[in-house]
């Protein structure tokens, strides 16, 4: 039997979520030769009663455990030597905030498994909260545009019991014939033009976007091509672009003129062009009021998007003349940017809960019985202390 330990979320402010539900625990248990142990937790969407009243045993020491889930990173000074732990660790990219938690795994002689890195042959992430990212992102969009204009005010997303709730605050939103421009085609910006459609808002093509007015709001859901195109004006080939980020220039300027928000939920190469400067924003001719940055990138294709914001504060405003941020809404010449890092917390029950469902239908087979396909295997960063080959290039980072 293996023992698998749920454990409590550390990170300040309190993340709610949490990796396995308590009816998914029922049922994992029934289907295999395990058991589960939770540790209790003042702050978790789940009560420490949801999950005893269905017989799941609350252990503060989860020494006993063999594997232990997480959502977001674990506390260095927590880490149980020897123990096989699955987290969202964002080491792979060399964060510094996290080269401590790298080099206590290792000391410790711990086994990572970061779940951005459980993939299928394709590249797929197979399990994520990017779909949530994308839903609260594009409600955020619209909460905040009302709340700029004094149109209407719905309750934040965090206030809401699940996402049903969410969407019924659309009964309340009158919205006048704005355009809403929406990057990204995977999953944040697929959820992110789903929750638009709840919203009532009508998808056109790039062309009308560009050349047609309204009379009620309407987006556009843009492909990297729609925005980028080649230095030297060949054809456009997305195999290329991928490859070669530094032979493109930025063509979203004709977007700028014509958009009130801009909700952005595709992957940014950090080689590649932003997506307009900061003159830019200083122009007369630049329209969008409103920046709803679901990726997050500090500095990166969103000049304005300078730091992150918050749940509790989630909202500031830009000011591309001086640079620097102010109160939200305190200029209408500014430009609001909502940047929350951590956007599935707004709903945590529906976020765990699909979280839940994907662990067990991609990993937990692969955890207790055999790992044929090397899901898992690939996805390990750390095994009983040692960098895998595949993430060896850390090893200057953790002995930097």
């Amino acid at each position: 039997m293996i023992t698998i330990g749920i454990l409590r979320e550390t990170r300040i402010p309190p993340d709610f979520r949490v990796a396995i539900t308590p009816m998914l625990c029922v049922e994992l248990e029934s289907q295999y030769d395990i058991r589960f142990l939770v540790q209790p937790s003042p702050f978790r969407i789940y009560s420490d009663a949801e999950y005893s009243d269905l017989g799941i045993e609350l252990k503060e020491d989860l020494t006993e455990c063999d594997v232990l889930f997480g959502v977001k990173e674990v506390k260095p000074e927590t880490l149980i030597p020897g123990k096989k732990y699955f987290f969202f660790s964002h080491t792979t990219k060399k964060q510094p905030h996290n080269k401590k938690l790298l080099q206590t795994i290792l000391d410790k002689g711990c086994t990572l498994i970061d779940y951005e890195e459980i993939t299928d042959s394709s590249k797929k992430r197979l399990v994520a909260f990017g779909h949530f990212a994308g839903l609260v992102g594009a409600y955020n969009a619209l909460l905040h545009y009302g709340k700029r204009n004094n149109y209407y005010n719905l309750k934040p997303a965090n206030q809401c019991f699940d996402f049903r709730e969410m969407v019924e605050e659309f009964q309340i939103m009158k919205l006048p014939p704005i355009k809403i421009v929406l990057t990204g085609s995977g999953r944040v910006g697929s959820s992110a033009s789903e929750l638009l459609l709840r919203a009532g808002i009508k998808e056109v093509s790039v062309h009308q976007f560009l050349t047609e007015d309204f009379q009620n709001p309407v987006y556009c859901q843009l492909e990297s091509s729609d925005y980028f195109k080649r230095k030297d004006n060949k054809t456009w080939d997305s195999a290329h672009f991928h490859k070669y980020p530094t032979e493109y220039t930025s063509d979203f300027q004709k977007f700028t003129n014509v958009a009130d928000i801009l909700i952005a939920g595709a992957f940014w190469n950090s080689a590649a062009p932003k997506l307009f400067s900061i003159e830019d924003m200083k122009s007369n001719d630049f329209r969008i009021k409103l920046v709803a940055d679901i990726t997050c990138d500090i500095n990166g294709s969103i000049p304005c998007t300078v730091r992150a914001s918050s749940i509790p504060d989630p909202v500031y405003d830009y000011n591309p003349y001086t640079q620097q941020t102010e109160t939200a809404f305190s200029n209408p010449k500014n430009i609001t940017v909502m940047a929350v890092d951590n956007l599935p917390c707004e709903l945590p029950r529906d976020a765990s809960e699909s979280f839940a469902r994907q662990l067990a239908q991609n990993v937990f087979y692969n955890l207790v019985e055999t790992d044929e396909d090397l899901i898992l295997n690939q996805a390990t960063i750390v095994k009983q202390g040692k960098l895998t080959i595949k993430y060896a290039y850390l090893s200057s980072f953790v002995n930097s």
